[in-house]
């Protein structure tokens, strides 16, 4: 299947950042072999998903958008990837999928494909992620010309109760924080100005590394010459210690925006999710971000209606989010997932009650949201400017609030004067 000019390839893809940085790596490859990249919405000759299994909600529209694909060219050949791929991959062959690769193997998409097509068999690659190594993928773009995400770490090994990704993702594994450098260096060069280091358990790196802590990941990219910014993915409460803390307001880089998981106000339902902090750890733990990084943005995810919640507990855990103070929060009601131990606990609760907890939940973080933003209306914020509509510049604040202002140069960092809100965002003037 040697690839000519006329050879074009569409993705999709669904779920977390690191699934991007994984498919941006996989579409590197194929422009490397001569496809040209449509989008999904158009006639390709090959169509990759890259799938994701974090609820149920992402597994169905993962298998939708592979039963999409083959609508819109039957003869299309149909990649999956990705964590639903790692999971199912022999009911994927039945989609009509030609080759499935899983969360590893990335690298080798295009040859995988095709040596299928080739011997006109469909190819499963999908290895047991719980015996494998870091799979050293590289990009050097991104969509868009300002921020790039840089994924350092694969795997968890915390097992919560509710979450199947430990079983579709591995172990622990790490990058190299050499190989972290050389890749930050390239997208710098290539006019990124902007770095997110992402990872399926980012509070882990550097755990199989000897002496090596996340630390040493951001300093690798802070030393980049033309790095204006660094933010990092999401984190556990319990790396947020005074020491770390301490350190990475030391670095200039590091945006004053962090995106701490919760899922749960509530310590009997933390208990129950088999999280390993409660609800007074998890409010030091911000408090001392807070400190050091004066009107820092606190973002996090909330799960509501896990097995057993009560009203109390659910009380208990939007009374914490107001305590806190985020500036958002992602709001999702509890999925079941075969194979996890919350799917065989007591007390599951009716998808009404959870939409409907959803819905007073997403209210608040509306409400908390608005508050926060309402309190940056007179300030001046350095701005890096991404896209531009009708003469109007949008990019995004240090602590990743929208701001639209008037002339302002993509891909520049200008002070803006924040005058007040326009959607979910900011709207200024650039001073």
């Amino acid at each position: 299947m040697s690839a000519s000019p006329s050879k074009t390839v569409a993705f999709c893809t669904l779920g977390c950042k690191v699934n991007q940085y994984d498919s941006q790596a996989m579409l590197e490859k194929f422009l490397e072999a001569g496809f040209e990249q449509v989008d999904f919405d158009q006639a390709a000759d090959v169509y990759v998903v890259n799938t994701c299994v974090v609820t149920a909600v992402g597994e169905q529209k993962s298998r939708q958008m592979l039963r999409r694909a083959l609508r819109q060219n039957p003869q299309a050949q149909l990649v999956a990837a990705g964590c639903l791929a790692q999971k199912d991959a022999d009911k994927l062959k039945g989609l009509g999928v030609r080759l499935v690769v899983g969360n590893q193997h990335r690298g080798r998409v295009v040859a995988l494909l095709e040596e299928a097509v080739a011997q006109g068999q469909q190819t499963v690659a999908v290895e047991d992620v719980s015996k494998i190594p870091y799979e050293p993928l590289k990009i050097s773009r991104q969509e868009g010309r300002s921020r790039a995400n840089v994924k350092i770490q694969e795997g968890c090994d915390r097992f919560c109760a509710y979450c199947i990704i430990p079983y579709v993702r591995g172990t622990i594994r790490s990058r190299e924080p050499g190989d972290i450098g050389l890749e930050a260096r390239s997208l710098a060069d290539a006019g990124y100005r902007e770095m997110v280091l992402t990872g399926i358990h980012l509070s882990s790196y550097g755990r199989d590394l000897e002496g090596v802590t996340l630390l040493d990941a951001v300093w690798q990219v802070a030393r980049v010459p033309g790095i204006d910014r660094i933010r990092l993915g999401s984190l556990e409460p319990v790396i947020a210690a005074a020491e770390f803390v301490k350190a990475l307001a030391e670095i200039p880089q590091v945006c004053p925006q962090f995106h701490l998981s919760l899922q749960s106000g509530s310590d009997s339902v933390l208990k129950r999710m088999r999280r390993r902090y409660c609800a007074a750890e998890y409010l030091a733990a911000a408090r001392r971000l807070q400190e050091a990084f004066p009107g820092c943005a606190l973002t996090t995810d909330l799960m509501v209606g896990f097995p057993g919640e009560t009203e109390e507990e659910f009380a208990q855990s939007l009374a914490f989010c107001r305590e806190v103070g985020f500036a958002r929060m992602h709001v999702f009601p509890y999925s079941t997932r075969a194979g996890t131990a919350a799917d065989r606990m007591p007390g599951q609760l009716s998808r009404e009650k959870k939409a409907s907890r959803a819905r007073e939940a997403i209210a608040l973080s509306e409400a908390l949201s608005e508050s926060y933003r309402k309190a940056l209306i007179g300030t001046r914020q350095p701005v890096l400017f991404e896209t531009a509509r009708e003469g109007e510049a949008i990019g995004h604040s240090p602590q990743f609030i929208e701001v639209i202002a008037r002339g302002g140069q993509l891909g520049e960092i200008a002070r803006v004067q924040i005058t007040g809100l326009q959607g979910e965002g900011l709207v200024g003037t650039i001073i």
